[in-house]
């Protein structure tokens, strides 16, 4: 089988060669255009008057397009069609498109950008959380509210309380293939669009939409990204529309890359947010009642920020069950860039609150934050309400020690090889169920970090770093654990379907395509394993194409941490098909069960004879029996009400935990990550090797949000840190020298493709730990008496800050 196998990226010698081909080097037809944006210096005006001649005269320029040039201004934005493509009439942040320039190459079309000449009526500017708040200027006209049971009488009566504000900042994407797509006008008026997106069906929707074109006559195609991070879900619409309509009006084709100064002056980001807390708990850190207010800035339109701060208030639990809880979340309308879906889209902004609140309480009761972590877990079930058969049988080997057999890696032992559902972490206990109602009947957090604690020498770590920070007056270590709980699926319920197509071809290979997009992650060659798991073939045989919106259909968003899942399991549905039909086929010429037909090793097996795959195939073939199929799927159990806050949204919850130890300077705030040990839950792997990487990247991408990626606008709403020398994501010298990581390795009592679990999203909250590990260094510098409070990113200008106020001179 070649699910679970540890198999090398499908492309990795393409990446490292150079050869991968991304969406920038599609060779286009002679004449191509290329496409630049005039943009807004003014965070928020009317515009009084707009001189383009120079830009008209500029050379190479072959057209120039403002919202007087076009009778009706497409919409780009994915929800509430509040994102014309060029400003009409009123600007809404620094760097806003105002005008397009159409000209010969890239760098005649930016060069024309910079000469037109805007006049503004300036108006004041909501920059800040507070201005908005201030102003009432939001979205959904007031705050959404979820609670459960009386939270402000739970504190009101509880012998201890906490309560603080947390900042929490945003984060740029920074993938490393910019926003880039290609229009191809095609006869008829039809359109062919190359587009680096994570949506081709919302790009194909919105550029069809523009033209006034059903959908039927564009089609988006995306072979690769160089990441996407959530950026790419939305915020590449813009670049296709304006190539649609450029090749519309030059009936040439038309290409459009931002460079990485106008991509991230453009483009949004993660979500900014201040966290306010206020929770009651007894002597031993149990919580009684606690409140939360999101204070979020979601820029200067909707895009996709209500469903981001629902899924900030979704897990505002994290790992605890919150028994009095109350979350207000206010959605606030800023003249700023629109921020839009980051990994794990809004879920980290949650869980860094209530771990925050945690580690405050922690900090109260001197105790170990652990202790307090523990006792106030969620009731851990058998196993996650497994089925009888598999509560009492011994798990099958896991992924890790798959990994180890086939000589791939042997970072750690797998934790719960062989453990039995229902041990010594699994009592009977009553289920219960999270603030927006759904059981959590999977949870599997106290065995892994029992199994995390043991493997990271946690407690032992710990009073050594308590005891060297006793004689080391200038440095300080810190050590923190910190667990995860992740929903996997949208919340937007209709997004929760994918398709596929399949085609065996006469001579044995199998051409696959589905509707999930390839950003680095490993979607294709997992997608490809289960192809071939279901023929009995070699992953080499499966080949699979471009994502093409002629191809499959009212495709979803790769996002979600959904792609293998959904996509997976569409995949698997064809080839089951076509599958049964080959059994079908060999069983009535042996008069034979097809039932006992067997796919494997590239045979196929009947009647006690054996016959290479691609010659039962080629007989299939000349009887006429179909060797095509879509399948399709739809994810099972889940429902949700946005507004009153309960039901299922999710089929499953994935789960983590992280022990990140770091050193400060506590002259310089300077600080360094020098050991993490992970262990993560991936059900059983569909590939532990690509799953090992996915977990390794979260973490520093993770570790960079809280840490050292600083966004700073300044007072007139420009944003100063928009190139890599003055936003600082984690470089390689960055990771931790002792990094080790391991996967839980138990399957997934939901019946999920190979019973594996999503791993894109999820471990990205591990870095969080990194955040926790700089707090608990920073406390060894005071007496106890001072709670840190740091805020993220912990910048060493903030760990500074705190080090002087542990000290007393702040």
């Amino acid at each position: 089988m070649s699910i679970g196998k540890p198999l090398p990226h499908d492309a990795a010698p393409l990446h490292v060669t150079g050869e991968a081909r991304y969406t920038d080097d599609i060779p286009l037809p002679a004449g191509a255009l290329h496409l630049a944006f005039g943009q807004s210096s003014c965070a928020h005006g009317e515009i009084t008057a707009i001189d383009l001649a120079a830009v008209r005269a500029a050379e190479g320029v072959v057209a120039v397009f403002s919202a007087e040039d076009w009778p009706e201004m497409p919409d780009c934005s994915p929800s509430l069609g509040d994102e014309p493509l060029l400003a009409t009439g009123e600007v809404h942040f620094v760097g806003q498109p105002v005008f397009l320039v159409v000209a010969e190459s890239h760098l005649a079309a930016r060069r024309a950008a910079r000469l037109g000449r805007i006049t503004y009526a300036e108006r004041p500017a909501l920059l800040t959380r507070d201005q908005a708040l201030a102003a009432n200027s939001r979205f959904e006209g007031g705050p959404v509210i979820w609670s459960r049971g009386d939270a402000a009488s739970a504190i009101a009566t509880a012998p201890h309380v906490v309560e603080a504000d947390f900042e929490v900042g945003g984060q740029e994407h920074f993938y490393l293939e910019g926003q880039v797509a290609a229009a191809l006008p095609q006869e008829g008026g039809d359109m062919v669009v190359y587009s680096s997106t994570q949506h081709p069906t919302e790009i194909q929707h919105k550029v069809a939409h523009a033209l006034h074109l059903p959908m039927s006559a564009v089609r988006v195609e995306v072979r690769r990204m160089g990441g996407g991070f959530g950026g790419k879900e939305s915020q590449g619409n813009h670049l296709a529309i304006a190539c649609a309509m450029a090749a519309r009006a030059t009936g040439r084709p038309c290409k459009m890359r931002y460079d990485r100064d106008d991509d991230m002056v453009i483009t949004g980001k993660r979500h900014d947010l201040r966290v306010r807390y206020r929770a009651g708990f007894d002597a031993q850190g149990k919580i009684l009642g606690i409140e939360f207010q999101h204070l979020i800035r979601c820029g200067w339109s909707q895009d996709l920020s209500l469903p981001v701060a629902d899924r900030a208030m979704l897990h505002a639990d994290n790992a605890y069950f919150l028994g009095n809880v109350r979350i207000e979340s206010h959605r606030l309308r800023t003249n700023t860039q629109s921020n839009t879906a980051y990994r794990g889209f809004g879920g980290p902004q949650g869980v860094v609150g209530i771990e925050r609140v945690v580690d405050h309480i922690a900090h109260t009761l001197k105790l170990d934050p652990v202790t307090v972590r523990r006792r106030n877990f969620y009731a851990e079930m058998a196993e996650g309400g497994a089925s009888a058969a598999q509560a009492s049988g011994v798990l099958p080997e896991s992924a890790l020690a798959k990994v180890k057999a086939e000589g791939f890696a042997a970072k750690a032992e797998a934790p719960g090889t062989g453990h039995r559902y229902g041990a010594a972490h699994s009592p009977k206990a009553e289920v219960q169920t999270t603030h927006y109602g759904m059981p959590v009947q999977d949870f599997v957090l106290r065995g892994m970090l029992d199994e995390l604690e043991r493997t990271s020498d946690y407690q032992a770590r710990r009073t050594e770093i308590a005891r060297w920070n006793a004689g080391s007056p200038i440095l300080k270590r810190g050590i923190a654990l910190t667990p995860v709980k992740f929903g996997i699926s949208f919340t937007l319920t209709w997004l929760n379907q994918a398709g596929a197509l399949v085609h065996v071809y006469q001579d044995g290979s199998i051409r696959l395509n589905h509707g999930g997009t390839e950003m680095g992650q490993g979607l294709f060659l997992k997608v490809a394993q289960v192809a071939a798991s279901v023929f009995g073939v070699d992953v080499g045989q499966v080949k699979i194409t471009a994502t093409d919106t002629a191809k499959v259909p009212n495709t979803s968003a790769t996002a979600a941490s959904s792609g293998s899942d959904m996509n997976g399991m569409a995949t698997q549905a064809a080839c089951i098909t076509i599958r049964d039909r080959l059994a079908g086929f060999i069983a009535d010429r042996h008069q034979a069960d097809a039932a006992t037909v067997r796919f494997e090793d590239g045979q196929i097996k009947v009647a006690g004879e054996s016959y290479d795959f691609a010659q039962v195939v080629s007989w299939a073939y000349q009887a006429r029996i179909s060797l095509s199929s879509t399948g399709f799927y739809a994810t099972p159990k889940i429902s949700w009400d946005r507004v009153k806050g309960q039901g299922r949204p999710f089929l499953y919850f994935a789960y983590g935990a992280a022990v990140t130890e770091v050193v400060i300077d506590t002259l310089t705030g300077e600080n360094r990550i020098l050991r993490t040990d992970i262990l993560h839950d991936t059900g059983a792997s569909l590939n532990p090797a690509i799953d090992i990487g996915q977990v390794e990247g979260a973490y520093v991408q993770g570790a960079g949000w809280l840490t050292t990626e600083e966004l700073v606008w300044d007072g007139k709403g420009r944003l100063m840190t928009h190139a890599p020398s003055t936003y600082k994501i984690p470089a390689c010298s960055d990771r931790p020298p002792v990094f080790n990581v391991a996967l839980w390795g138990r399957v997934n009592p939901e019946d999920t493709v190979g019973r594996s679990k999503a791993v894109g999203e999820p471990p990205f909250m591990l870095g969080i730990s990194a955040l926790m590990a700089l707090s608990d260094a920073v406390a060894a510098c005071g007496d106890g008496s001072v709670y840190p409070a740091l805020d993220a990113p912990a910048t060493a200008e903030r760990v500074l800050w705190a080090v002087r106020r542990q000290q007393g001179h702040v």
